[in-house]
């Protein structure tokens, strides 16, 4: 009769062992299998049995609010009217787990910005999760500019560049360089204010930003060392 092999003595090792694991620790496992299937269905249940039609239900009632939106009727699109059209702040309240009630926040940010409600703006950027990149890079910059008019202007600045740098484009990027330039200058730092003005100069000569950024170039030069 021949030998074992020392790896087939090892798996037997391994498979006996395994087994009075299982024997001892089944009842555990039995348990923590049925967690997992639980966990499972509970998941396969909510995005594709309750989400879709809370989904369409979300994009029914927010394109109202866009429209008053767009008429920069903001007390009406965050508040909804007396003809039962909701509002951002009751489309974030019933469906902020859909896209559209995510989207919402990003409306309701802006709006708070626009009627001067700088904090609470800053909040619901914050909550917003952007799906794109552009507004990505309008939800910090307008949350830059939330904090400019809180007189935070180290925040202002630090969200002026994570705006730039969010989305390389022609229409926000030379924007909020050159915002943050004006704020390094606020702040006396007049070479970082070189560095966003310069960068409009040779990335983004032919926007509006771009045509007339000689003069700040010229000003911020005067006081650097």
């Amino acid at each position: 009769m021949s030998e074992k092999h020392d790896d087939d003595v090892h798996l037997e090792e391994v498979y006996a062992k395994s087994e009075e694991f299982f024997e001892k620790n089944k009842k555990q496992l039995g348990i923590g299998i049925g967690a997992v299937v639980v966990v499972i269905a509970a998941v396969f249940y909510y995005f594709n049995v309750y989400l879709p039609p809370l989904e369409i239900e979300a994009q029914n009632s927010i394109y109202k609010a866009q429209g008053y939106f767009e008429a920069d009727s903001f007390q009406l699109a965050m508040n909804g009217d007396n003809q039962g059209s909701l509002g951002f702040y009751d489309i974030v309240d019933q469906y902020g787990s859909t896209a559209a009630g995510n989207l919402a926040k990003y409306y309701l940010g802006v709006s708070l910005l626009r009627t001067g409600q700088y904090e609470d703006a800053i909040a619901y950027f914050d909550a917003y999760d952007a799906k794109d990149q552009m507004t990505a890079a309008i939800s910090l910059g307008a949350t830059g500019d939330a904090y400019a008019e809180l007189q935070n202007t180290e925040k202002a600045l630090d969200f002026y560049v994570k705006a730039a740098n969010a989305n390389d484009n022609e229409f926000t990027t030379p924007i909020y360089l050159l915002k943050a330039g004006t704020l390094a200058e606020t702040l006396g730092d007049y070479n970082d204010a070189l560095k966003y003005y310069k960068r409009i100069q040779s990335d983004y000569p032919l926007t509006q930003e771009g045509r007339s950024i000689k003069k700040y170039i010229a000003r911020a030069e005067g006081f650097a060392k």
